[in-house]
Order: C-alpha cells, then structure tokens, then sequence
C-alpha cells in the first residue's frame, strides 16, 4: 500500500503565538471591571516587563477604560445585598483599590446599610432571637458578614435605637 505525503510529514509543535498585551487587557476589560492592581497581576502572568504593563494601564486610565472608582462602585453595587461596609473594605483593599477611593463609595452608600443588614437577617432569620445563645449567633452572622456592630445593634433591636 502506497502511503500518501499528506500522511508522512512529520507533525510539529504549534509555535505559541506572542501575546497582544493590548487585546487581551481590553478583552478582560470588556467582560467585567477591573481594578489597576487586578489588571497588572492578571497581565503579568504574560511575561512581560512591568514597565511596559504599566505603560499600558496608564494609558488605559488616561483614556477612562481602567477606573478604580468604576471598579470599586461596579463592586459595591454587586456585593452590597450580601455584605456590610467593614467586609466591602476588605474586599476592595485586597484587590488593590485605594482607602480614598473605598472610603469615597462607600460614604455613598452609608445611609442604606441598616436596611441592607435588616434584609441579610431577615432572609437568614426573620424572627427575633428568644434567647442569648440566638442573639449571639446572629449577631456573629452578621459579623460575618461585615456590619459593624452599631448596624447590627440596631438590626436586633428592631431599629430603636
């Protein structure tokens, strides 16, 4: 049997293309919002120079397609429903958004944090505490989940306060 050259060539090893750095930060900009420190850490697996990857992120911010303001609201608008302003913080320090900035977003939103942690107990409780033991499990609940304690004072004591 007469074997055909299609068949005989040796089969090499695909060249791996090199990175388009700009395409691929747009790419990871056009499904969700980043912070700066998150874009860097996510683009500097590519192997490039930092110098070049900051370049690129300066002149993403400059033309207002990289904001740690838009991140952080973007952020606090997703996660709010779930969490109080101490677990927010954390959140968005730990992705690299500066306490100015964190501080600035979240003084926006301060008014509806009681009824934020009222509606997070409701959902998981609905009904007061009828002994200490309760009152403290709901209270490291709502802990937990990042109210502080004059927010969740005010939660269990039905909002008198």
């Amino acid at each position: 049997m007469k074997s055909s050259p299609e068949f005989d060539r040796e089969i090499k090893p695909r060249e791996p293309k090199p990175v388009d750095l700009r395409a691929r930060a747009l790419g990871l900009l056009a499904r969700r919002e980043h912070s700066r420190a998150e874009l860097l850490r996510k683009l500097d697996k590519t192997g490039e120079e930092r110098d070049t990857l900051n370049t690129l992120l300066d002149e993403f911010e400059a033309r207002n397609w990289l904001s740690d303001r838009r991140f952080a609201e973007s952020y606090v608008a997703d996660h709010r429903a779930r969490a109080g302003a101490v677990k927010l913080t954390f959140d968005l320090r730990q992705r690299g958004v500066a306490d100015a900035v964190i501080h600035a977003v979240l003084h926006e939103q301060r008014d509806s944090e009681r009824e934020r942690a009222l509606a997070v107990w409701q959902k998981k409780f609905g009904t007061p505490a009828s002994n200490p033991g309760e009152r403290a499990s709901q209270m490291r609940f709502l802990q937990g989940r990042g109210f502080t304690p004059e927010v969740i004072r005010q939660v269990l004591a039905g909002g008198d306060d």
